[in-house]
């Protein structure tokens, strides 16, 4: 939002009246404007749309951003209600419902997981048969690895099924692939991927949700090949997807024959302060850059991505049993960035050698895995 500002936009904000007190950036912001959500933590869309129409009427939008996974939607239609210019709906399921991703992937011919939908029993029955356990059962919409469940054999896997009741038609389910999950967190521009940073998850995000693990990722070298390999498939997937302007987070699991099969992808920047280590690794703020990026594709003018230097980074954020946990011990030069937040503990690392980079995070999470850390149970079923 403050890039935006920099760059002469009016800025305004719609969020949930729930998040009214979070930290905006309210002394740039033009207007800012509130909705309840429903008991699912829904909007009602109608009312959405009566209450723009209203500003409308003296304010022109030109363009809409979706800050977040579970935005992109309701800013899709919104933009295809007033033909505001932008992703609509039919591209915005590929970033956003799991099942869309898995289908345009298969469409392309794209690395993927082996899956099914929970529409009709027999092509459950079907991928069942014909798939080796165990499984992966997941919703469609739900960001990170909030309410994913995996399951070891078939009759297991129709329990969860079963258990889902009315709502099977959220979820869909998909053949486990065990191995290193990595992320491309990238940048485009009329249609084309022209910044990418390839890292590695050191602890795969449904073991740090599921296990009450510790957050890690680190960036790769350009020249590495896993680099090489994931920014190329990376390219050919946000191709496929349609996205032309804007930022995208996708992460891809290398399997025991070293293939990179596709997880998920989105149109917004990656969570979890992966932007900070971005920077950190690459020179590159994600979120100025998509900014720039989105005026001036409406301007109709240049953009210019920045120089970017070649930098290790690497992060490591874990919750913390102490309120305000004493960050004063950690003092290496290497330390770029410190997490501010309550229950919560994390640095960003940054240096010319990986191996450093590394050391660092093994050192730090074995500190904060006995001196700090804390863990809270994922949710059994996720919540909309």
């Amino acid at each position: 939002m403050r890039a935006g500002a920099a760059q002469n936009a009016n800025m305004f904000l719609l969020t949930s009246l729930q998040l009214k007190e979070e930290e905006w950036p309210y002394d740039i912001l033009t207007d800012k404007f509130y909705v309840e959500e429903d008991e699912k933590g829904n909007w009602d869309l109608d009312v959405v749309i009566n209450g723009l129409a209203h500003t409308m009427k003296h304010t022109k939008f030109d363009i809409l951003v979706a800050l977040d996974d579970f935005d992109v939607e309701n800013t899709a239609f919104i933009r295809e209600y007033f033909r505001i210019p932008g992703m609509g709906e039919t591209t915005s399921r590929y970033f956003r419902d799991k099942l869309a991703m898995r289908m345009k992937a298969a469409e392309h011919k794209l690395p993927n997981p082996l899956f099914s939908a929970l529409f009709h029993d027999s092509e459950i029955n079907e991928f069942l048969s014909n798939t080796p356990p165990p499984y992966m059962i997941k919703p469609r919409g739900q960001a990170s690895a909030t309410g994913i469940k995996k399951v070891h054999n078939a009759h297991d896997a129709w329990e969860a099924i079963h258990h889902l009741g009315d709502h099977r038609h959220e979820f869909l389910i998909e053949a486990f692939k065990p191995g290193d999950v990595f992320h491309v967190d990238s940048l485009i521009w009329e249609g084309k991927v022209i910044f990418s940073n390839v890292s590695k998850y050191l602890d795969t995000p449904f073991e740090v949700a599921h296990g009450g693990g510790i957050f890690r990722s680190v960036s790769l070298a350009e020249d590495e090949k896993d680099a090489q390999t994931l920014t190329q498939q990376n390219a050919d997937l946000l191709s496929a997807f349609g996205i032309q302007y804007g930022a995208s987070h996708s992460e891809y699991i290398r399997d025991i024959d070293g293939n990179f099969n596709f997880l998920e992808t989105s149109s917004r920047v990656g969570g979890a302060n992966l932007a900070e280590m971005v920077e950190a690794a690459s020179g590159i703020n994600l979120w100025a850059e998509w900014a720039k990026i989105e005026i001036a594709a409406k301007l109709n003018v240049p953009y210019k991505l920045p120089e970017t230097e070649k930098q290790h980074a690497g992060i490591v954020i874990s919750l913390s049993r102490y309120e305000w946990p004493d960050l004063g011990p950690f003092v290496d030069e290497e330390i770029c960035w410190k997490m501010i937040k309550k229950h919560h503990i994390g640095f960003i690392v940054r240096s010319k050698v990986q191996q450093r980079v590394v050391q660092l995070l093994e050192t730090y999470t074995s500190r904060i895995q006995s001196e700090y850390h804390a863990s809270l149970p994922a949710p059994d079923r996720p919540t909309n």
